[in-house]
């Protein structure tokens, strides 16, 4: 129910961005600097968070997102001035944060074997508040309803997480529990493979979240296609083939099908360009979805698989390197929409993807002349320093 929350939050800002453009009389760049403050918020507030879910506990942590999600909201709604409304954003952006930081060291706490299979079918729930806040917008604009109305809705899937929190238990983080020692932790972030894998989080974040932010606007613009439909189509797919996650990474590895999805995304996102009427927009956002709908997830999980020392840290680094990545590509794109039109924005993304196949193919030919893709594990009770690595997938 937080990742739904949070969910909703991005779909519900794609459909209202232009209406908030022309509310504070904005153009594109600037509505892609205020969309940007959340992901900023997100990257924020997931990097301190992830330490902090060793020290504060998982609890004290989506008690300050339930905080901090609801008074966002409610400033936007009530928003004198672009200023505040950027504000407000930033800091419903701390609240994703901090939900983010908490969710992925607890399910990989709680799912040690099986790590890449449960953070997909977690994060499943991501598509799935998308399109709750994508069809919410659409139904109330035919009502004709505003933009504080569609922004309210967020506020139903907060307060629920928040009476949810009450009464349960949270575990202490794996790393905790294995006796690993924090400087451990913090050296696993200077290990060269890691830092390979931080560098594509840049362009998978960038990849699967901008071009979804700017879904409705463009599409729109291009296709005469409602983007917030597409995108709930989009995000219904990714619903539905992250809960299979498990088994594709099983017989391909992890990293063979970050590179499948590699160049799905470009094919995708490329052809989006091109959409002219419903028909081609949905035909292109099918591939396009095949492509993104694994990254986050597997790229959490394959951080948590190789290196689960670094605990909730690494995972914190990775989202928040996602995360500020976004909030760099948001308003670059609206530059481009700005002087080169609302197609050229799509299609200078596709740049990311291409690397990506290129990087990823490389990691995945050099896994197989070394006995395959293995995930690490921790032994409990071992001495600082040992590990056991097992059998993933060839």
């Amino acid at each position: 129910m937080a990742l739904m929350t949070t969910a909703m939050v991005f779909s519900v800002r794609a459909a209202t961005l232009d209406d908030l453009g022309a509310q504070f009389h904005v153009n594109k760049q600037l509505v892609g600097i205020f969309a940007g403050k959340a992901f900023l918020g997100f990257a924020a507030a997931i990097l301190i968070g992830g330490p902090l879910c060793d020290a504060l506990g998982m609890r004290a942590l989506l008690c300050a997102a339930w905080f901090l999600h609801i008074s966002g909201v409610l400033v936007i709604i009530f928003a004198p001035s672009y200023g505040v409304l950027e504000l407000a954003t930033f800091v419903v952006g701390l609240g994703n944060g901090l939900v983010e930081g908490v969710i992925n060291p607890l399910v990989a706490t709680a799912y040690p074997e099986v790590k890449t299979q449960k953070l997909n079918i977690l994060h499943a729930w991501w598509p799935g508040g998308l399109i709750i806040g994508g069809l919410a917008p659409y139904a109330l604009t035919r009502l004709g309803l505003g933009w504080q109305a569609k922004m309210a809705t967020i506020l139903v899937p907060a307060i629920i997480y928040g009476l949810m929190i009450v009464g349960q238990k949270f575990p202490a983080t794996e790393r905790v529990a294995s006796g690993v020692s924090a400087s451990e932790m913090f050296r696993e972030a200077i290990r060269p493979m890691f830092l390979l894998l931080a560098s594509c989080m840049v362009l998978t974040a960038a990849t699967e979240l901008a071009p979804n932010q700017w879904m409705e606007s463009v599409l729109r613009n291009i296709a005469h296609t409602p983007g917030i439909l597409v995108l709930v189509y989009i995000s219904g797919l990714m619903f539905i083939m992250r809960n299979f996650a498990g088994t594709v990474a099983r017989k391909i590895s992890p990293i063979g099908l970050m590179l499948g999805c590699s160049a799905l995304s470009g094919i995708g996102l490329f052809a989006l360009s091109y959409a002219y009427n419903a028909f081609t927009a949905f035909a292109a956002a099918t591939v396009f979805a095949a492509g993104v709908c694994y990254f986050w997830p597997t790229m959490l999980g394959i951080t948590s698989e190789l290196f689960p020392k670094g605990g909730a840290l690494l995972l914190s680094v990775m989202g928040a390197i996602g995360n500020i990545a976004v909030d760099r590509a948001l308003p670059l794109m609206g530059r481009i929409y700005d002087r080169y039109g609302a197609a050229q924005s799509f299609r200078y993304v596709t740049v990311a993807p291409l690397v990506l196949v290129f990087v990823f193919g490389l990691m995945f030919l050099y896994y197989k002349t070394h006995g395959g893709y293995r995930a690490v594990k921790i032994q409990r009770g071992t001495k600082p320093g040992q590990t056991n690595r097992s059998f993933v997938a060839g």
